[in-house]
């Protein structure tokens, strides 16, 4: 643990008008705060805010990231408040610190809930200082670091799968590589420890066969571009052990077939000697051919800036090497707090970048918890194509995107508008997968909306999240509809005349602002047809009985996005279960679900689809299964044993076709969700008595 004299003499090495009486009440401050708190350790919890300064200090960044580092816990897990901050160390550190703090009234939440919740705090607080993310990565990474004191298996997993899907992702955002590495490195020996073990013990077992081999190429790279007349620092190290196990589990291939386990590194002096050393590379030995990327020119949107080449070494190797030049090195290993190191006049970074802009705009999209968490990992991922506008505007996009993902890209507006796209000059549908390098132009509708049916391949957060908001605004729209017209039947069964004073009356028995907030709390039920005949004329409804006529009845299945008030049934062509993909047909007030693999969806007309969702609380629904028996004593009783060890329910069963060899039924069972469902069609297949199982 860093002492505090240290800490100030490492701020001061960088930044020689650094507030040393502050850093000094900071370090004092926490201390005092968290007093005798214990980390699960047994270290004191002071230790740790204090090591995360120590990492803000390694970046070089200002005074008040320091110290918001040396505070970010202490509002969190003392009895410090905001304002204490404010009062002690100005309205900035108090902003930031906010920032980093989790919201303490979230804490009795649903786990995906208090996530998603934690970021949505996090985002906003980045979007107005990135300085916030940067507190927030180091926290996570030191917490990383001392994760195995934690006891709890469940919890160890929970927070390392957490780090690998949302943290280290963050990272490579901001081009923080190393933070991401060792992320990901920690993460992976929890999630995965027997892959862990296996490849970091495959790894030490080459580094002691083959001695300095890593050392003997590398200095074999800097004699051949010396000789070519570059002056070049070159490093080697082994793959990043979780780099090797993701492209050993993408290829499915074993350890001995990743052939490029070595990976080298050349720091020049110029950008040009870039090029120069790559020139001279790849006439020394031979390249891979489509393994050459150019970083330089095209950068990654984090400002990652490289040459990347694969050659072919002595005896077949193959070798990875990254050129770059010295300052190239520190933005890609440390990103965007590389850059503040050096920023000149006044200390709040640069704010805004473009994918966090993106995911502002999820935070004001996302119907619940899940959806949010859902279109941040769609945001925040990095495996990027490069695509064109036809004046020749650079656009970069998650791989597998459409032309729809490239308009919204553009511009919201010009993607809602889409009916059409050109692709390098060709006509082709708005859902063809865009390669790189791609010239897109959108073709535009003067009516056009966006289609729900567009949810089922565009990849984009930013487009699903439009996408969302629009449908919503339509069943906003048509909830409306249905209102006005069971309004109207029920002024018209009163047999009042009702004009403008009467239904101003009501809004203001009723407490509503307009009548559009009348028509859409009787389109989703929360008014009974007595409530609104006494709004509108007290005394008229009190023969009338409590239940309106649009109610609909309790059910076990819930789903998420079905307009409040509307009837909804399975559909009885595709029986979807809790679990499947699903998305809904309106027909007035009535809605059918059907799963998104339902053929019955093609000759739908997609303007009428529901995006739907299965809620947490559904217990169940009926699968339906084709199972072929063979026709011998015992069979029949040995499926419905299956049924039965799987605690599954048997709603119907009809023989459809039987001859000497085979029996086929039609089988109807209650099952919990997609996954009971499959652990019974398994249980199927693997019984004597069970020719073929299958869903229908």
């Amino acid at each position: 643990m860093l002492r505090q004299y240290e800490l100030v003499e490492r701020v001061k090495a960088y930044d020689p008008d650094a507030d040393e009486a502050l850093l000094n009440r900071a370090y004092v401050y926490t201390v005092q705060k968290h007093g005798s708190q214990k980390r699960a350790s047994g270290d004191p919890y002071f230790s740790h805010p204090i090591e995360v300064a120590g990492l803000m200090t390694d970046l070089k960044l200002d005074q008040e990231t320091i110290i918001t580092a040396l505070l970010h816990d202490t509002v969190e897990d003392t009895l410090a408040t905001i304002e204490d901050v404010e009062k002690n160390f100005g309205p900035e550190v108090a902003r930031l610190v906010d920032g980093v703090t989790k919201l303490s009234k979230i804490e009795q939440m649903p786990e995906n809930e208090r996530a998603a919740e934690n970021l949505r705090k996090l985002f906003l607080a980045m979007s107005e200082d990135l300085r916030v993310l940067l507190v927030k990565l180091a926290d996570r990474l030191h917490n990383m670091r001392t994760l195995h004191f934690i006891k709890n298996e469940d919890k160890r997993r929970r927070i390392a799968r957490e780090t690998m899907d949302i943290y280290a992702p963050l990272a490579e955002r901001v081009g923080m590589y190393e933070y991401m590495r060792e992320m990901q490195l920690l993460a992976f020996e929890q999630l995965e420890p027997a892959a862990y073990a296996t490849i970091t013990g495959r790894l030490a077992q080459i580094r002691s066969q083959e001695g300095g081999q890593v050392d003997e190429i590398a200095l074999r790279i800097k004699q051949a571009l010396a000789e070519g007349g570059v002056k070049v620092e070159v490093s080697g190290r082994e793959k990043h052990p979780f780099s090797i196990w993701k492209k050993m589990a993408e290829r499915h291939v074993s350890f001995e077939q990743i052939t490029d386990i070595m990976a080298f590194r050349v720091v020049t002096n110029t950008p040009e000697d870039c090029y120069r050393a790559l020139g001279v590379l790849h006439r020394t030995w031979s390249m891979i051919p489509g393994k050459f990327k150019d970083y330089i020119s095209t950068p990654k949107s984090n400002g990652y800036r490289s040459l990347h080449t694969s050659l072919v070494y002595e005896n077949s190797m193959r070798v990875e090497v990254q050129i770059r030049n010295s300052e190239m090195h520190r933005t890609n290993e440390f990103g965007l707090a590389a850059h503040w190191a050096y920023k000149q006049g006044g200390s709040t970074p640069d704010g805004q970048v473009g994918w966090l802009r993106d995911l502002l705009e999820i935070l004001d999209t996302a119907a619940d918890a899940e959806e949010l968490l859902e279109q941040t990992k769609l945001a925040i991922y990095q495996d990027r194509i490069f695509a064109f506008t036809p004046k020749g505007a650079l656009y970069q996009l998650p791989r597998g995107a459409t032309p729809v993902d490239f308009a919204f890209s553009v511009h919201t507006d010009l993607g809602a508008s889409a009916v059409g796209c050109k692709i390098n000059g060709r006509h082709m549908p708005l859902r063809t997968p865009l390669a790189n390098g791609d010239i897109v132009e959108i073709i535009k509708g003067p009516d056009s909306e966006p289609q729900l049916g567009w949810l089922s391949f565009v990849v984009t957060a930013k487009a699903r999240a439009a996408i969302r908001r629009s449908v919503r605004q339509k069943e906003r729209e048509e909830t409306a509809r249905i209102g006005q017209e069971l309004f109207d039947s029920i002024v018209e069964r009163m047999n009042v005349k009702i004009g403008k004073k009467a239904i101003n009356g009501a809004l203001k028995r009723l407490d509503m602002e307009d009548e559009t907030s009348l028509m859409l709390a009787i389109g989703t039920a929360k008014l009974t047809e007595k409530d609104v005949m006494e709004a509108l004329v007290p005394g008229s409804g009190s023969e009338l009985p409590d239940d309106s006529f649009w109610q609909t009845p309790a059910r076990s299945v819930r789903l998420r996005g079905l307009p409040k008030g509307a009837e909804f049934k399975l559909s009885p062509c595709c029986h979807p279960v809790p679990g499947d993909r699903i998305v809904g047909i309106r027909e007035g007030r009535k809605v059918e679900v059907h799963s998104i693999h339902c053929m019955m969806l093609a000759e739908q007309d997609d303007k009428r689809w529901i995006d739907l969702s299965w809620d947490q609380r559904s217990d169940g629904a009926t699968g339906n299964l084709r199972v072929m028996l063979y026709n011998r004593l015992g069979t029949l009783s040995e499926m419905t044993g299956v049924f039965a060890a799987n605690h599954a329910n048997i709603t119907h069963l009809a023989l459809q076709t039987r001859d000497d060899l085979f029996g086929t039924y039609e089988v109807g069972i209650e099952v919990r969700d997609l996954a009971h469902l499959t652990r019974i069609i398994s249980a199927l297949r693997a019984s004597d008595a069970v020719a073929q199982a299958d869903r229908i």
